[in-house]
């Protein structure tokens, strides 16, 4: 799960540039999810206007009331540089958890601080992840354009599942690719053998909330 993290940070706009809002203007509301010392000081945070001026574990709570049952996974056995904007179009499209599966470390500046909203779990290997998603009740989703896959454009996607992606590259592991109940692939035209993985699982993440999301409640 998350873990409390300094609040300073980049935003898709740059460290410098004057986003957000300013300090509160008139009687400050008498509710506790509002944080004092943004009221106080403006909030510049790289979150959703019905969000300004909350503090982060009350922002956290409301999202949580409203994710979707799908969860992410993606395979980061060589540091792959795309785990945060992988992160960050999960908040976006309120996945229940992102799942890190190898190396426990990457690079969070193509989160854009999403991490902080985002639940987050990490497994040693794709055993772990699938006992995970067993326990769970979720089926194995993996995506990879290998012969045999399912074109996710007309693939009918799990309800409750966890979305898989490989890594920048190499792909799905074949351990990965074991597990799974379904691989479902993206159709592509030019000449590229493959798409950037933070692209991948946008459309795929997507797909899902075409077919399963109840478009009444985004923002």
């Amino acid at each position: 799960m998350t873990t409390e993290q300094p609040e300073a940070g980049p935003t898709e706009w740059g460290s410098r540039a004057e986003v957000g809002v300013g300090p509160w203007e008139g009687p400050w509301p008498d509710d506790p999810r509002y944080d004092p010392e943004l009221l106080a000081e403006g909030d510049r945070r790289n979150v959703v206007d019905a969000y300004r001026y909350w503090r982060r574990e009350a922002i956290v709570s409301d999202v949580d009331t409203r994710r979707h049952p799908f969860h992410v996974a993606i395979e980061n056995f060589q540091h792959d540089h795309n785990i945060g904007t992988v992160v960050r179009t999960a908040n976006a499209f309120a996945a229940a958890e992102v799942h890190i599966v190898g190396r426990r470390r990457w690079n969070r500046r193509g989160a854009m601080v999403t991490d902080r909203y985002q639940h987050l779990r990490h497994h040693e290997d794709v055993a772990g992840l699938l006992t995970f998603a067993e326990s769970a009740g979720l089926a194995l989703v993996a995506v990879d354009n290998t012969p045999g896959s399912e074109p996710v454009e007309t693939a009918e996607l799990p309800r409750e599942c966890v979305l898989l992606f490989g890594q920048e590259g190499p792909g799905l592991s074949e351990a990965a690719q074991s597990v799974a109940v379904k691989v479902v692939s993206i159709a592509q035209f030019g000449t590229t053998r493959s798409i950037n993985a933070g692209v991948a699982a946008g459309i795929v993440m997507h797909a899902w909330v075409r077919q399963h999301a109840d478009l009444s409640k985004a923002w």
